[in-house]
Order: structure tokens, then C-alpha cells, then sequence
């Protein structure tokens, strides 16, 4: 492991691969220590549990640009209906968005397994601070927030699930941060 650290070094200025932080402390001399902070290496015993994370990093992959997407375009839905005045305006621009959306993103999410629709709906969390339930209510109404939750509910999903960084959700949180960072 040290040799993949010291092969990655060849400048100051340069990225340590795995490092989540890199400090540079200068003495007197002009000589120079570098300080690496690593981030966690999981170590799986059984291969059933490699294989469980493997999966949750291919789910992250296909669907964290989604999450990201649906993050831009509800800040963008946000400052529309602000500007939006009337209550029958907003009404039909929220309709007229939604059939877009549904034709744009249907093939992709019919694609989709569970599993990944589970990791999708924890990241639109993640990225919105809201559920996919609180989006629709707030957007539509309580009624098709209620429609669309049965339907999940009965796929196998919950459009109310949250996203809890420190707890259930920590190795999806390193594993976003990972593909953010772009060691994935």
C-alpha cells in the first residue's frame, strides 16, 4: 500500500489517490513532510457482502447523475413558479413539466431494478433535502403523492425513504463521495 501512496507522489502539487485530505508541513531548511488523512478501506469477510457493495457502487454509478439532475431541475422549477403568478399558471406549467419528464425518463427508470430505484430515491434525498414523497406533495398534491407511494409500495419501494449519512447510509456515503471524487 505504501508503494501505491509513493507512486502517486510524484509532485507537491499532485493528488494522492484515496487521500481524503493531504497537508504539507514545511521546516526550517527548506524540507517538507507530507500528512495524509486516508479514508476508510472496507474489508469484506464474506463475499456475499463484496458483492452487496459492488452493487450498490454500479447502482450509484447509473443513478447519481439522476439524482443530480432531479436536484438542478427543482432549484430551476422552484425560481419558474416564483415567477409564475397565478395558482392556474403554476398548475399547468407543473403539468406540462411532469408529461415531459415522464417521456424523457421513462425508458431509463423502466430499466431500473429495485435496488437501484431504492439507491435513487435515497439520493434525490441526499441531493434535495426533501423525499420523493415531499416533492410530489409540494409540486402536485397530497392525493398523487399518495397514488405514486402505493404504487412504489407495491413494486417493493418507499417514495418516503431518507437519507441518513451517519447511520444506515454510511458506505453509500463514501461511495458518492468516492464517484464524486472520481475514484470510481
Amino acid at each position: 500500500m505504501l508503494l501505491a501512496v509513493v507512486s502517486d507522489i510524484a509532485a507537491q502539487g499532485r493528488r494522492v489517490r484515496g487521500a481524503s485530505r493531504v497537508e504539507w508541513e514545511h521546516h526550517a531548511g527548506g524540507d517538507s513532510t507530507m500528512h495524509i488523512t486516508s479514508l476508510p478501506v472496507y474489508v469484506f469477510n464474506r463475499k456475499a457482502d463484496l458483492r452487496r457493495y459492488q452493487k450498490m457502487i454500479r447502482a450509484v454509478k447509473k443513478v447519481y447523475p439522476l439524482a443530480v439532475e432531479a436536484s438542478r431541475r427543482m432549484e430551476n422549477l422552484d425560481a419558474k413558479l416564483d415567477s409564475l403568478g397565478r395558482r392556474k399558471d403554476r398548475r399547468q406549467y407543473t403539468r406540462e413539466l411532469e408529461k415531459a419528464l415522464k417521456e424523457e425518463l421513462s425508458p431509463v427508470l423502466l430499466r431500473m431494478t429495485r435496488f437501484e430505484g431504492r439507491i435513487l430515491l435515497k439520493l434525490i434525498d441526499r441531493e434535495t433535502d426533501h423525499t420523493a414523497f415531499m416533492i410530489i406533495k409540494e409540486f402536485r398534491s397530497g392525493f398523487t403523492a399518495g397514488f405514486w407511494q402505493l404504487v412504489a409500495k407495491i413494486f417493493g419501494n418507499d417514495l418516503k425513504l431518507s437519507y441518513d449519512p451517519d447511520g444506515e447510509d454510511a458506505v453509500l456515503e463514501q461511495i458518492v463521495l468516492y464517484y464524486k471524487a472520481g475514484l470510481l
